[in-house]
């Protein structure tokens, strides 16, 4: 099918661009370089240099023979999204085109600003563009598990069915969102619900765990085809932090207690559940939601598998819990249901220390240009 990727510049939008045309989609992309603006802002440029978008297709294009059309610009302009989706009349849409970073979100004023401004207006514009030239078609929206909190009682997929005072209905779970950033994906969840109500529209909201790695059965340990890998406080996943800090010799930076629990999944299962999602799509009026995680781990549980795999490779992994900056329950209860997928044909790939290997044994090779003053800032949520 014609499958367009907002944000395809990004960790998870390029590797899907090239999964999806490896598996005979046409694919193109639109990116406005938004995460890149952001990380030379802040001084947290990745571990590996990244190409353009325009050379990453052409990288691609010579390797695989598949051709990806690349679109510049601000999906928050009408006039911009008009023209993409009047010259790619899609069949598929996966929408990664936010700000990606809660703590980025919770910087300052002006990062809570464009989160808020960036994320809905993109949705939003995604929404009128589809009613308006692609009434079919289905969208892929990447949420975050970030969504729901961490309750008291088993999260359940995307749904839960409420008795009350003798009556019976179905809702979309509570969410109790723990930064700006999650709270905008939130958002993002309630208007295309409205639209879905109101137009139609089939959508599928994927509630993301935080994915980790860098090899893809595309790249192939190509370095040039690699996504963003970063490691720093702002826009590193946990995991791929962890990994560049043992490297480094920079003590894991485990917040508080370490017992914050989440779902995790391989960056390979990540594009697998987008494509399963696009070829097996949502009803005309319906709101899929798929819980989008294989393994649940603390934070404490991530360290000491980390500090287990550097051994491998004479590393000495200091743990050293610091206060933590963020506000959130440090021990929870965490129970999440997340069968969907695994019911659309996923075939999950698991954090074993032969992955772990893996990661630590390219980052070893990059070492020199890991720059330590990026690793930790303590923003503070408050």
């Amino acid at each position: 099918m014609r499958i367009l990727i907002l944000g395809g510049d990004g960790y998870l939008g390029w590797p899907t661009a090239m999964n999806l045309t490896a598996n005979g989609h046409e694919v193109a992309v639109v990116d406005n370089y938004l995460r890149r603006q952001l990380c030379r802002e802040e001084n947290v440029e990745a571990l590996f240099d990244v190409p353009n978008l325009h050379k990453r297709a052409e990288l691609w294009e010579a390797v695989s023979g598949y051709k990806i059309p690349v679109f510049i610009g601000d999906l928050n302009q009408w006039d911009f999204v008009e023209e993409v989706f009047k010259k790619f009349v899609p069949e598929g849409i996966v929408h990664y085109a936010e700000q990606p970073s809660a703590p980025y979100s919770m910087l300052d004023r002006r990062a809570a600003m464009l989160t808020v401004q960036n994320n809905l207006s993109v949705t939003a514009n995604l929404i009128f563009a589809v009613r308006q030239f692609c009434r079919n078609a289905q969208i892929v929206k990447i949420g975050t598990m970030g969504e729901y909190g961490t309750p008291n009682i088993d999260i359940e997929e995307g749904w839960i069915d409420i008795e009350h005072k003798g009556k019976k209905h179905k809702f979309l779970y509570p969410r109790q969102a723990g930064s700006l950033y999650h709270t905008t994906k939130v958002m993002d969840t309630d208007l295309l619900w409205f639209y879905v109500r109101m137009w139609g529209i089939r959508v599928t909201d994927l509630m993301q765990g935080p994915v980790y790695g860098l090899i893809t059965d595309e790249n192939k340990e190509n370095e040039q085809l690699f996504p963003f890998f970063n490691y720093d406080e702002l826009f590193g996943t946990v995991l791929n932090r962890f990994v560049v800090q043992a490297v480094a010799g920079y003590p894991l930076t485990v917040y508080g207690k370490g017992g914050q629990t989440r779902g995790y999944l391989n960056i390979k299962d990540t594009l697998n559940c987008v494509r399963l999602s696009l070829e097996k799509p949502a009803k005309p009026g319906e709101l899929r939601i798929f819980n989008q995680f294989v393994e649940t781990f603390s934070v404490n549980e991530l360290a000491e598998r980390v500090q287990r795999a550097g051994k491998q490779f004479g590393l000495s992994v200091e743990i050293k819990p610091i206060e933590n900056p963020r506000k959130e329950a440090e021990e929870h209860y965490y129970n999440p249901v997340h069968t969907g997928l695994l019911e659309l044909g996923l075939k999950p790939h698991y954090l074993t220390d032969d992955v772990l290997a893996k990661m630590l044994e390219i980052v070893i090779r990059h070492k020199e240009r890991i720059n330590k003053d990026a690793i930790f800032r303590g923003v503070k949520w408050d």
